[in-house]
């Protein structure tokens, strides 16, 4: 059982990085307000529902686990379909850890950008 949790731990990590780069990066910003536009002003709940997923990034880390679960055939305890949705929530759950931590630490970052800005504007002030 060691290996699948050391695997688990990497498998989370695309998963995280290709869900937080398309709900939250700036390459991705035109198809999102597309997609945010989209799902709040769609005719038919399953076409809102469907372009909201593109915003989410929980809702969108589903999809991506399933697609790398299809491909690497991972399983987490049991070597058969329950592995594989016990894998799924498991990577699913990593991620969004992993998503959660990049988010605060972006934040520290920013902080520290915004005092250091304000700091060398008051010195060039003086």
């Amino acid at each position: 059982m060691e290996p699948h949790i050391y695997y688990i731990f990497v498998l989370a990590l695309p998963v995280a990085c290709i869900a937080w780069t398309v709900t939250k990066e700036e390459i991705f910003r035109e198809a999102r307000e597309f997609c945010v536009d989209r799902s709040k002003n769609c005719d038919k709940l399953i076409k809102r529902k469907f372009f909201y997923v593109f915003t989410c990034e929980y809702c969108f880390s589903h999809y991506i686990t399933l697609i790398i679960l299809l491909i690497t055939k991972y399983t987490l305890i049991y070597p058969d379909w329950r592995g594989y949705v016990i894998a799924f929530f498991a990577i699913v759950w990593i991620a969004n850890v992993y998503m959660s931590l990049y988010n605060i630490i972006r934040i520290d970052l920013k902080k520290e950008k915004i005092r250091a800005a304000k700091e060398e504007s008051e010195l060039k002030g003086e």
